[in-house]
C-alpha cells in the first residue's frame, strides 16, 4: 500500500512545452524505403537472417541473437531486401542493417497469429520473440526484465506514465487512445510475475490521463493510478520507484533487488497488443515537435522510416533547425543525418531553433555547485567533467560515474553552459572501450 509519495532529491522544474498533448495520433504513409538496424536494444546485436534479394513479409523475423540480453528485429514492411551491410546508426556509429524496398502490399508473415502458450515460460519466450523492449527510451529487452535473478522475489509492479521530459507526448497519447490496453498489459504482467499490486505513475500535469485510467482501473484488481509531482526526472526508474514505494535501488543494483518491476506504458500496451494479434514490434508512436517544425504532430511510424520522411510528412521545416534530436531535449541524442531511421526506442523527434537548442558556447566552471544540487543521484558532475578534460578518465570512477542516469539536470542548471552530460557520456564510452581492449576484443 502507498501511504505518502516520497520526493526524490535534486531534479529541476522545466517548462513542459507539451503542445501536442491533445493531437491524436496520425498514421504516416508507407515509405519508399526502410532501414532496419540489427541493434535496437541494450545488449548484443542481432545477426541478420536475410540477405540481399530476399523477399520479406510484415512481422517476419530478420535478425536474432543467442545472447541472453538481446531482442530479435522484424521487418516492418513486405518487400525485397536491397542491401545488408553496416550503416550509420542514430547513435553515431555503424550497425549492420537491412535495407528493404516495400512492395506496397503489406502482407503479414504466417507467424503473425494470436499468442497461445500454456505456461509462464512459454509466454515470456513469446514476448521475447515479439522483439518488445523498453519503449520509454532505454530499450532494455522486456523478456529479460520478466525473468529476475534467482532468489529475487518481485512484489510491486510500477507502470511508468510520468513522461517528464519536455515536448514528448507519445506516452500520454497511448494512455488516452489505448487506455484499456495499457491496463490489460499491466494485468498480463501481474499474472506472469505473480505480483499482487501494480501502480501506474502519472505526473500531475496529465489530469485527463489520470482520470481516464483511474476510472478504468476499478475493473482491474490490484491496479491503482498514482498522481506524481511534475518534477524532472520523475520518470527516471530510481526516482519513480522511490516516489511510489519509498524504496531505494542500491548503487549498482537493479529494481529487482528491492522487489520492484518497472515498465513503460507503451511497453505494457504493446505486450497486450502482441498477445492478442501476434504482430511483433514494427511501429512506434513518435512526437514530432520543435519551433522549426511546420506542423508538430503525434505519428504512428513504421520502424526503419527515415527521419526525412517523418519531417516531410509534418510539412518540413519552417526555418532551418539548429539541432535535430532523437528523443527529448534532456536525454535525447543529436542527429547528424536525416537519413537515419526511426528505431524501437524513438519516442520523439525534435527540430529545435537556435534559441530552443541553447547552443551557447561553453564557459569556465565557477564552482557554484548548482550541478551538485540538481543531480538526482547525489553526484558531483563538475569533478567528473574536470577529470575528463584533464585526461584522467579512470578517476571519474571515484565520483561514481556509472551511477549517473544522464538525465541532463546538471547541464540544464549550469550558468556556464558546461558540457557536463557530454563529458559523462564520453567517460563511460572511453572506459568501455578500454575494457574491451584489455579483454582483447578490439583495436
Amino acid at each position: 500500500m502507498i501511504n505518502t509519495l516520497k520526493r526524490f532529491k535534486g531534479g529541476i522544474t522545466a517548462s513542459h512545452h507539451k503542445k501536442t498533448s491533445e493531437f491524436e495520433t496520425v498514421k504516416i504513409p508507407l515509405p519508399s524505403r526502410v532501414v532496419i538496424p540489427m541493434l535496437q536494444h541494450i545488449g548484443a546485436p542481432c545477426t541478420p537472417l536475410v540477405k540481399k534479394g530476399d523477399s520479406v513479409l510484415v512481422g517476419q523475423k530478420i535478425g536474432d541473437s543467442d545472447s541472453m540480453i538481446s531482442a530479435p528485429v522484424h521487418s516492418s514492411v513486405s518487400g525485397v531486401v536491397t542491401d545488408v551491410r553496416p550503416m550509420l546508426y542514430p547513435g553515431g556509429f555503424e550497425v549492420v542493417s537491412a535495407e528493404i524496398e516495400p512492395d506496397g502490399q503489406q502482407k503479414p508473415d504466417d507467424s503473425v497469429v494470436p499468442v497461445k502458450a500454456a505456461d509462464r515460460e512459454g509466454i515470456i519466450k513469446k514476448i521475447r520473440e515479439s522483439g518488445i523492449v523498453g519503449l520509454g527510451g532505454a530499450g532494455f529487452p522486456t523478456s529479460v526484465k520478466l525473468s529476475p535473478p534467482p532468489g529475487k522475489k518481485l512484489d510491486t509492479l510500477i507502470i511508468n506514465g510520468a513522461e517528464c521530459e519536455p515536448y514528448i507526448t507519445s506516452d500520454y497519447r497511448e494512455m488516452m487512445e489505448n487506455s484499456r490496453r495499457v491496463l490489460e498489459g499491466a494485468r498480463i504482467l501481474m499474472e506472469l510475475t505473480q505480483i499482487p499490486e501494480a501502480y501506474i505513475g502519472i505526473e500531475s500535469n496529465k489530469p485527463k490521463a489520470i482520470q481516464r485510467l483511474s476510472e478504468l482501473a476499478r475493473e482491474f484488481n490490484g491496479i491503482k493510478v498514482v498522481s506524481l509531482p511534475s518534477r524532472y526526472p520523475q520518470g527516471g526508474e530510481k526516482q519513480l520507484i522511490y516516489a511510489v514505494t519509498g524504496r531505494k535501488v542500491p548503487a549498482g543494483g537493479l529494481p529487482s533487488h528491492i522487489g520492484v518491476l518497472v515498465h513503460n506504458v507503451n511497453t505494457v500496451s504493446n505486450i497486450a497488443e502482441y498477445i492478442s494479434t501476434g504482430m511483433p514490434l514494427i511501429k512506434k508512436r513518435v512526437t514530432v515537435e520543435g519551433s522549426a517544425v511546420a506542423k508538430p504532430m503525434n505519428l504512428e511510424v513504421l520502424i526503419g522510416t527515415s527521419l526525412k520522411d517523418v519531417f516531410e510528412f509534418c510539412g518540413g521545416f519552417k526555418e532551418k533547425p539548429a539541432k535535430i534530436i532523437m528523443g527529448g531535449p534532456m536525454m535525447g541524442v543529436a542527429q547528424f543525418s536525416l537519413d537515419n531511421p526511426v528505431v524501437k526506442h524513438t519516442n520523439a523527434l525534435l527540430a529545435l531553433t537556435d534559441k530552443e537548442a541553447n547552443t551557447a558556447r561553453e564557459g569556465v566552471c565557477i564552482r557554484c555547485g548548482k550541478c551538485v544540487s540538481a543531480c538526482p543521484m547525489g553526484l558531483m558532475p563538475l569533478y567528473i567533467s574536470a577529470n575528463v578534460e584533464l585526461g584522467r578518465v579512470e578517476e571519474t570512477l571515484k565520483y561514481h560515474l556509472n551511477d549517473c542516469i544522464e538525465c541532463g539536470c546538471c547541464s540544464y542548471v549550469c550558468p556556464a553552459s558546461r558540457y557536463l552530460v557530454q563529458s559523462i557520456r564520453y567517460a563511460k564510452a572511453e572506459l568501455k572501450r578500454r575494457q574491451t581492449l584489455k579483454a582483447g576484443g578490439g583495436n
